[in-house]
């Protein structure tokens, strides 16, 4: 036998520790495919992150989910059964600029008690995941930043994938190219008491600031006077390079449509650059001949199942090709 036989391949990568790429690297972990992960942030999450702050979790990305992939449905009934996600509401207010609406009613959303981060640390659970390890290049082969691997996936959004792809990759480099993604500015504000009509959240249209407003403790179920905000794309876009100079634009926002006479204790805002698609992929995922695959909620509507089927199928696919 030759020496070249006895080579153990080197595992597949994924880049990204978000749902999608931890739901692609837990798809191929149980088909008995070891994986590596790889993200540049100091914990797993992606855009389901959680902030501390006052001592408590707060969703500052994706708001909530829903379960209407019947293959999510039962990872999500999982979650609910085990504590980690909780049903929310089927209905949010509309609030426009002559009044209050409601909404019809619409599939069960989600939310977390521990925040919506908790949810990719349990898929990720046994996982080996690389937390702040900068991936700069993956190339033909495929390489990451030179070094072999079995097959490569980068799970995020189009354009930080589209910046690490070699131009020698035609195919992958042709699907993520010129692919726009929103911003999004997000307030956290916590009252010492809820001084707000009664609702679970709320859709803010035709307002130069706004487009949504969450009660975070309803959606977490503890009952905290927090409300977080999202401020529209063509609002956010001029602020990206100072943000906190559109703190008090967005709280004003926010006391305005929410009718709030006082203002909140404290206030935290977050930057994302790259928020959600303007045109999300027709494609669940993308995988060619390269080994080099591409997932993501950008992969079909920007929701967290969306991410997580996307992952979840590109895994399968890439499984069956690796074994």
């Amino acid at each position: 036998m030759d020496e070249q036989d006895w080579i153990v391949p080197a595992a597949p990568v994924v880049v990204g520790a978000g749902i999608a790429g931890v739901s692609c690297a837990r798809e191929l972990a149980d088909r008995g495919i070891p994986v590596r992960v790889r993200e540049r942030a100091r914990i797993p999450g992606g855009r389901m992150a959680s902030r501390t702050l006052r001592g408590r979790k707060v969703d500052l990305g994706a708001s909530y989910l829903t379960a209407q992939d019947p293959e999510f449905r039962k990872q999500v009934d999982d979650w609910v059964q085990r504590g980690l996600a909780r049903p929310w509401t089927d209905r949010f207010a509309v609030r426009t600029p002559t009044g209050w609406e409601s909404s019809a009613g619409g599939p069960w959303r989600y939310g977390t008690p521990g925040g919506l981060r908790s949810l990719v640390e349990d898929l990720a659970a046994g996982l080996p995941v690389d937390t702040r390890t900068e991936v700069t290049d993956v190339g033909p082969g495929p390489t990451v930043d030179g070094e072999p691997a079995r097959a490569v996936v980068l799970a995020m959004p189009d354009p930080q994938a589209c910046d690490l792809l070699a131009d020698e990759l035609v195919e992958e480099v042709a699907a993520v190219r010129d692919r726009e993604f929103r911003p999004a500015l997000s307030l956290a504000a916590g009252w010492p008491e809820r001084s707000w009509r009664d609702l679970d959240g709320a859709f803010v249209a035709d307002d130069p600031v706004l487009t949504w407003v969450a009660d975070d403790g309803r959606r977490r179920g503890d009952g905290a006077s927090v409300l977080v905000a999202h401020a529209s794309d063509a609002f956010s876009a001029p602020h990206l390079g100072r943000p906190q100079e559109a703190l008090e634009a967005v709280l004003d926002a926010v006391l305005r449509v929410m009718e709030i006479d006082v203002r909140p204790e404290w206030t935290y805002l977050h930057r994302w650059s790259l928020a959600s698609p303007a045109e999300p992929h027709d494609e669940p995922y993308h995988l060619g001949d390269a080994l080099v695959g591409l997932c993501g909620d950008g992969w079909g509507a920007p929701r967290v199942e969306t991410a997580w089927a996307s992952g979840r199928a590109l895994g399968r696919e890439l499984a069956e090709r690796l074994s």
